[in-house]
């Protein structure tokens, strides 16, 4: 079958690579749609930081947001999972440990994760072979494109849960990428009046033509009382301006990594009587957000730039943008060999 490799350090290409064995436990999968995240270019890059802390060596075969079909099951599996459309969680921990135990599996600290860590190889392939424990059903109300934005989602999904906005609040979110996009759905699906801050003007520009009159550069940020800010952004800076932004009494939720470390000083946390807490993973949020994209009460779709083929994909992880790509900060790619 067919995969996307990274080799090293800004160097991927589609490979030929031998197609998983069902082992018991786990199921095939036949991946349909599979996007591309920060994550991913910054394994291609070679500045994610799992690569300087020895979890993930090259060569890496990515994907971790994804859906499709299933094809075979292992001993054990109900076999009822054959021919479902399903995702899958991105953190597969050991079973055994009290994080486990208790729920926390995704910061288990022997975990895997798809596509990601040494360990399973990820869902940009034709074919992925992950835990039967980790699928999703997908219902028919969530089609490909959607079911390969839950992951994603349920990231946002739990940032805005952790935000406890409470109807007719105001959450300032910083970073119009993906994930602040998805959150700014999420939250003004739970009837918050949301505000986006971002830098570039592309993005500000696309936040707007999908709704989000409230998009800001840094010097038009209005003076307003902020009941949440999240901080889906990459910017060092933020996650301190977060504190000094929001109102006393209230909460600021960080999703978003800067690239080197931020700082943020915990007497200013203190006195304003602030909660501050971090999100890793969409593990415990991912049926929340099928449930949402079913009902319709937030659409993703909108975020998907283009659908390519995964002979595109290397180009567009060094930062080509096709030409007839939409505005939106998402690639997909189809793994069957039909665009739509």
């Amino acid at each position: 079958m067919r995969a996307l490799v990274i080799t090293g350090p800004n160097r991927a290409e589609v490979q030929d690579v031998e197609s998983p064995v069902v082992a018991p436990g786990d199921v095939v999968v036949d991946v349909q749609r599979a996007g591309i995240c920060g994550t991913d270019v910054e394994l291609f890059t070679g500045e994610m930081q799992y690569l300087h802390d020895g979890v993930t060596t090259f060569p890496v075969r990515i994907g971790h947001e994804w859906m499709g079909t299933v094809s075979a099951v292992g001993e054990g599996v109900d076999a009822s999972w054959l021919g479902r459309r399903v995702t899958g969680d991105t953190m597969q921990g050991c079973g055994v440990c009290r994080r486990c135990r208790s729920g926390r599996q995704h910061v288990c600290a022997l975990r895997d994760e798809l596509g990601i860590r040494d360990g399973r190889p990820g869902a940009l392939a034709e074919q992925v072979a992950v835990p039967a424990s980790s699928l999703l059903a997908l219902p028919d109300a969530v089609d490909d494109a959607a079911g390969a934005l839950v992951e994603p989602g349920g990231n946002a999904f739990r940032s805005v849960e952790a935000a406890q906005l409470a109807k007719g609040d105001r959450v300032l979110i910083a970073g119009p990428g993906t994930i602040g996009l998805l959150c700014a759905m999420f939250a003004q699906a739970a009837g918050a009046e949301v505000h986006l801050l971002g830098r570039s003007e592309r993005s500000l520009a696309f936040a707007r033509s999908i709704g989000f009159e409230n998009a800001w550069a840094d010097a038009e940020l209005p003076d307003l009382e902020w009941d949440a800010v999240i901080d889906a952004s990459n910017a060092p800076d933020m996650p301190a301006r977060a504190v000094q932004l929001v109102e006393p009494g209230k909460r600021v939720v960080y999703v978003g990594l800067a690239g080197t470390p931020s700082q943020i000083d915990t007497r200013e946390l203190v006195l304003a009587d602030v909660t501050a807490v971090g999100i890793l993973s969409a593990s415990p949020g991912l049926a929340g957000t099928i449930e949402a994209y079913a009902s319709g009460a937030v659409d993703p779709r909108p975020l998907v730039a283009a659908t390519v083929a995964l002979d595109e994909l290397p180009a567009i992880l060094a930062g080509e943008r096709p030409s007839a790509a939409g505005p939106g900060p998402k690639f997909h790619v189809s793994l069957q060999g039909v665009l739509p």
